[in-house]
């Protein structure tokens, strides 16, 4: 522009000075013809000359001055842009820097990754910004209405918005396009473009066309689901009583020793309830798997389809998943079981062996062997169940093990008593104190022995009367085996009867002496015998013994020998004075027996 100026100032001041030239040369040549006019016209000519000339260097000092500012604003600008470019530089450096550790918020619509947003928006976080656009993107999308509203780009001076009608779906900042190395109207035409793909792709799947088309799919699937549930119950009413029938005739009752456990009645009943439990579990399974397919039509609604057929299947995938991992587990347990089977097996053989008297080991009795038989049992159950308990489902879960030590602590607590009876029972085994079908006598309780367990002991009395007392009982108080001591010494049945000082003992002891003599039960040998065992103030007490082995029929002995004794004493014209007769010395004779 400087240039273009000069060059008019030079052409407008040749132009000036040539007509100046011609102006004089005219004057010559007329000569004194002009005369003073035209030195009067030259005059002038300088004069509008000089204001001329004066009025453009003014002009060309004012455009040099503006040249000069015009220079130095275009130098501060340039030095602005370059600032500018520089700042963008720095900061597209640290974007980048922070591109490679920032994940940023991925807007996912139905398993589909649309973008993803890195920058905040004012005072929003990128997963805001994202959940914003989610839920704006899902309304436009699902509506049911049969057209759509155009997504489009609409640009501003601070950000570029992706529009649905009037509706900001999301707002394209600087610093968006800066983070994916775009320009900021590019970035939003590449959001509308996805964006508008899957608004579509809603919209196909949400629209009305697609309810329409899923009521049409429920009318069919209940239609289906009645007529099936209703062919169900003809199957079952048709069919149950004809399979009934025929299997009554081919399967026998059940029964356990001699009990009735399944009759014929029974059975028909077992079978008829069988049938109506199936008719009833395929009727469920019909409606659990219709439900879910009603359910499936919908979009909104296929995730509770996949809910019910997981309560369905997973469950059964779990249980057959454990079944097939704990197979090698439960080969080990049925190893175990078979090993200890066996072996108890050969315990009992040994043990009836023992207890039948065809194997005989020294030391070691007959009745000893089914209560060591019991012991050994359960001592290997106990082994047992100490192989097996580690490889049981969840045997190692803390629940597992909490139970565990529950039933333990409680069972420990509260068995102090039957650990006590079994201790004793065990202790009186060993011992052998006294056997089954012995009579003993317990406190007050005299009778035989009928059962001896590990927890009690139960007496029948002569008078036919069960007692049970627990063996804890048995161990802390005095017990008397008659039926022991009969077979090894013989019992001396012995009773006692006062006479009078009157009568001579030698005559008494034989009269006792014949009573036991006739009395069926006493032996002969050793001899019964006759002990004076007191004198007292009115009387003579003679104890009459005899030897006996009849244990049980005790009771019987004695009563005879009572009848023989005063069956004999009587007849001898012997009074028994018990009870006692007081002597008055002035009505009785001195009471001194009479010599002979």
């Amino acid at each position: 522009m400087k240039t273009g100026f000069a060059r008019m100032l030079m052409v407008w001041v040749t132009w000036t000075f040539a007509f100046m030239g011609y102006a004089q040369e005219e004057g010559t040549e007329q000569g004194e013809q002009t005369g003073g006019e035209v030195v009067s016209v030259i005059d002038s000519l300088k004069a509008v000359n000089d204001s001329i000339v004066e009025e453009l260097r003014n002009q060309v000092q004012e455009l040099k001055l503006q040249s000069i500012m015009m220079q130095e604003r275009l130098e501060v600008t340039g030095k602005s842009a370059q600032e500018d470019s520089l700042r963008q530089a720095e900061r597209k450096a640290r974007v980048d820097s922070l591109r490679n550790v920032t994940q940023g918020a991925p807007l996912v619509i139905e398993g589909d990754t649309l973008f993803t947003i890195y920058a905040r928006k004012g005072g929003m976080l990128p997963e805001a910004r994202v959940a914003l656009m989610r839920s704006r993107i899902l309304e436009v999308g699902k509506r049911l209405s049969m057209f759509v509203d155009s997504i489009y780009v609409f640009d501003s001076e601070e950000s570029t918005d992706v529009m649905a009608g009037e509706n900001v779906i999301l707002s394209v900042t600087d610093l968006d396009a800066l983070w994916n190395n775009t320009e900021r109207v590019a970035l939003a035409e590449t959001y509308r473009n996805a964006i508008s793909q899957k608004v579509n792709q809603l919209h196909e799947t949400y629209g009305m066309k697609q309810k329409l088309q899923g009521i049409g799919w429920v009318v069919l699937i209940v239609a289906a689901e009645v007529l099936l549930i209703m062919g169900i119950v003809w199957l079952f009413r048709r069919w149950k009583f004809r399979i009934t029938l025929k299997l009554l005739r081919s399967i026998k009752s059940v029964s356990i020793k001699n009990y009735p456990l399944l009759d014929t009645h029974r059975l028909g009943i077992s079978i008829i309830f069988v049938f109506n439990l199936l008719r009833l579990l395929v009727i469920l399974l019909a409606i659990l798997v219709g439900v879910p397919l009603m359910f499936s039509v919908f979009p909104e609604t296929k995730t509770f389809t996949y809910t019910v057929f997981g309560f369905i299947w997973n469950p059964l995938s779990d249980i057959l998943t454990s079944i097939v991992a704990y197979l090698p587990k439960l080969f080990k347990i049925v190893v175990i079981i078979l090993c200890f089977h066996y072996l108890l097996r050969l315990v009992r053989y040994f043990a009836n062996e023992i207890a039948n008297g065809r194997l005989r080991i020294n030391g070691f009795y007959a009745d000893w062997a089914m209560p060591t038989h019991t012991i050994l049992r359960v001592l290997l159950y106990s082994f047992m169940l100490v192989m097996i308990w580690p490889l049981l489902p969840n045997s190692d879960s803390e629940i597992f093990q909490g139970v565990s030590v529950f039933i333990a602590a409680i069972v420990s607590l509260g068995s102090t008593s039957v650990v006590g009876n079994i201790m004793a029972g065990l202790v009186m085994t060993y011992m052998r104190p006294f056997r089954i079908g012995d009579i003993i006598r317990f406190g007050d309780t005299e009778g035989e022995v009928v059962e001896k367990n590990m927890l009690v002991t139960r007496i029948r009395t002569r008078k036919n009367e069960l007692v049970t007392i627990p063996n804890s009982n048995m161990m802390s108080s005095q017990t008397s085996n008659f039926t022991f001591s009969a077979q090894r010494f013989g019992i001396i049945v012995h009773t006692k009867v006062t006479i009078g000082y009157d009568e001579p003992h030698e005559k008494i002891e034989a009269l006792l002496l014949e009573a036991a003599d006739k009395t069926d039960g006493i032996r002969k040998h050793p001899k019964p015998f006759v002990r004076i065992t007191t004198l007292d103030d009115f009387y003579v007490e003679y104890e009459i013994n005899g030897n006996t082995e009849r244990a049980k029929s005790l009771s019987a002995v004695y009563s005879n020998l009572h009848q023989n004794i005063l069956d004999t004493l009587h007849g001898a014209g012997v009074e028994i004075m018990s009870p006692h007769i007081e002597a008055q010395r002035s009505d009785l004779p001195v009471q001194i027996p009479k010599t002979q």
